[in-house]
């Protein structure tokens, strides 16, 4: 039996300039991100305007409960009732940093509302902060609530989880 060879397709091959030229931008663009990630730069919109802000310092009872106590007087100005696993998660986040440092809690964490809607939840004992719609306007609200709540109020908010 005859063996023919099968006809090969032509090989199509990138230009080796074209290949060189890739690689040096991939370099210099995985370069450049390095650059900035180590120098510590953060490159974000700027905050809109304060309208509104809170001082608040935050309890855990016994019960599971966590207290919100408005700063200027110690009242109650509520009661997050049931797991409020995002609220405990994003103060977690920051009890952690200042207890990193050596602080106690003697400080209030400040919860800012914005101009345009948003809200930031920051430590300034610590410069730490948290933009809460970053997390979704569910768990924006429920810091969203806090900043609008009167003090010496005893209100209840369950998570409904």
């Amino acid at each position: 039996m005859r063996q023919t060879a099968l006809p090969h397709p032509p090989a199509e091959t990138v230009p080796r300039g074209a290949l060189v030229a890739i690689g040096l931008l991939l370099a210099l663009v995985v370069a450049a991100t390095a650059a900035v990630r180590l120098s510590g730069v953060t490159v974000r919109a700027p905050d809109a305007p304060t309208l509104a802000s809170r001082a608040l310092f935050f309890e855990d009872r016994s019960d599971g409960n966590v207290a919100v106590l408005a700063a200027d007087r110690r009242t109650v100005v509520a009661v997050l009732e049931g797991e409020q696993g995002f609220v405990r998660g994003a103060l977690r986040a920051l009890v952690r940093e200042r207890r990193a440092r050596g602080l106690d809690q003697s400080e209030p964490f400040w919860l800012l509302g914005r101009a345009d809607g948003r809200l930031t939840l920051e430590d300034r004992a610590t410069g730490q902060r948290i933009d809460l719609e970053s997390f979704g306007a569910l768990h924006a609200s429920a810091f969203g609530r806090l900043l609008q709540q009167p003090a010496a109020a005893n209100v209840n908010h369950h998570s409904g989880r």
